[in-house]
């Protein structure tokens, strides 16, 4: 066992020995997710590198502690990437793969490759009895009972500490075009809703408002022929050197996210693409993303009811996704997440207590009444 692996189970035991809480840290870059961390830190930054890359295969297995940016930058010189466009948060080459998978958020292009999760091959985790637990591998087909290393994604360090994961990566695809058209919201989401039904190359799409503008984005990816030929057939303003303003979109780094809006929080709405405008009064017109499927709006902490109510009567869920500032968190008392039905939270309880006996892990983070 290499020494920052060791270092990091004999700290699990150690805590679990005096019932000391642990909060799973990488670089730091998604600290404001979920509920607010507790515990003393145990980093990962000390499991570093990439083990093995098969490019021929399209598998590659990485350290957890691994720079993000260091993954991505190895697979751009083979051609290859993480199709799902995993979120940089914070300085470009903090973020780690660990947190990727601990976090298990995409980016503009989920809706038409999948979510982290769907590129996970295997994993080695630490749980909370100090044990070095490996599951699935580096291929496709190998799955037999519970698919422990997809569940990972997204389980926020709560079922133990992902010390190395393997990924299935893609080709870089040859040819990419972003067309660009003006129309209201409700206009989007019915063009979004009749393009999905045509076999035409799309990847990504944002709609958003600027200074009561709206205008549709749209990002074509795949073979030559085939992204001319849409563009030919959609119309549109053509935009060149687009790739800058999608990875600000990934990043949060665009204007719409970057806007001055005291007092409010960014709520992350799921909800079916096919879904209508929401009826949510003098809430400001959304950001949209993944073909109406994921849409972004801007409200205080305070009007989570009615956030939430019209999440779940368009058939989907809300997530305070970030706040402005702590002390509205505070007053608000608004729950990050949606409340679980009662058979998905005994699973998720049940999964905590198998894999954290001691509850050294903050379950807390994902679950607020853990």
């Amino acid at each position: 066992m290499e020494p920052a692996l060791s270092q990091i189970v004999e700290r699990i035991r150690a805590a679990a020995a005096d019932a000391t809480a642990l909060r799973i840290r990488g670089g730091g870059t998604k600290d404001f997710y979920g509920e607010p961390p507790r515990g003393e830190v145990l980093s990962t930054t000390g499991l570093t590198g990439i083990t093995s890359y098969e490019p021929s295969e399209l598998v590659v297995t990485v350290r957890a502690g691994t720079p993000l940016a260091e993954l991505e930058a190895a697979l751009a010189e083979k051609g290859q990437c993480l199709p799902f466009e995993p979120p940089h948060f914070g300085a470009a080459d903090s973020g780690t793969v660990g947190g990727m998978v601990a976090a298990g958020l995409s980016g503009p292009a989920r809706a038409s490759v999948g979510a982290v999760r769907d590129y996970v091959l295997g994993a080695t985790l630490v749980n909370g009895r100090g044990e070095v637990l490996a599951f699935g591998g580096q291929v496709m087909k190998n799955v037999a009972g519970y698919d422990v290393s997809r569940v990972l994604a997204g389980s926020l360090g709560t079922l133990g500490v992902i010390a190395e994961v393997s990924l299935k990566v893609l080709p870089v695809a040859p040819a990419e075009a972003t067309l660009a058209f003006e129309c209201s919201q409700a206009d989007a989401l019915r063009l979004l809703n009749e393009w999905g039904g045509r076999p035409l190359p799309l990847n990504a799409s944002c709609w958003f408002e600027d200074a009561g503008s709206g205008t549709l984005r749209l990002r074509l990816r795949g073979a030559a022929a085939a992204v001319e030929a849409a563009c030919a057939h959609l119309g549109g303003e053509r935009v060149d050197n687009a790739v800058a303003a999608w990875q600000s979109l990934r990043d949060q780094q665009h204007r719409w996210f970057t806007a001055d809006d005291a007092g409010t929080a960014l709520w992350r709405l799921s909800v079916p693409q096919t879904a209508s405008v929401l009826a949510l009064g003098d809430v400001g017109a959304p950001l949209i993303e993944w073909h109406g499927g994921q849409r972004w709006y801007k409200a205080p902490p305070e009007q989570a009811s009615l956030i939430r109510e019209a999440a779940h009567v368009a058939g989907g869920h809300a997530t305070l996704f970030r706040m402005a500032s702590a002390p509205a968190a505070a007053s608000a008392g608004a729950r990050r997440f949606d409340a679980l039905s009662a058979p998905i939270a005994r699973i998720h309880h049940a999964l905590m207590r198998e894999f954290d006996p001691h509850s050294l892990f903050d379950r807390a983070r994902l679950l607020a009444d853990a």
